[in-house]
């Protein structure tokens, strides 16, 4: 099973989370339905924007670590290279 880092947002252009798990399904449910309190739930940041999988956990915590300091422009950078519409990905994974 992969470990997926990956970005959320609440809007194009708007507030982004970044975040690694090993399920990604259920860890953007969580953020979506509110059900941890914290940054996602306190902002609406819900949208799944990207995402990229690895087999090895310190090859997905690694990015991780690296995103969140990235300037914010290089964070939306990498969003439009790979999704330019900044459409939410969450369905394509879900089912």
């Amino acid at each position: 099973m992969p470990y997926y880092v990956y970005m959320l947002a609440s809007r194009p252009q708007g507030t982004i989370y970044i975040g690694v798990t090993r399920d990604l399904v259920r860890r953007v449910f969580e953020h979506r339905s509110g059900a941890v309190p914290g940054f996602t739930r306190r902002y609406g940041v819900a949208r799944l924007v990207w995402f990229e999988a690895t087999d090895d956990v310190t090859v997905a915590i690694q990015p991780e670590k690296t995103l969140k300091h990235w300037l914010r422009a290089w964070k939306i950078a990498l969003i439009e290279r790979a999704n330019p519409t900044w459409r939410d990905l969450y369905e394509e994974i879900a089912t």
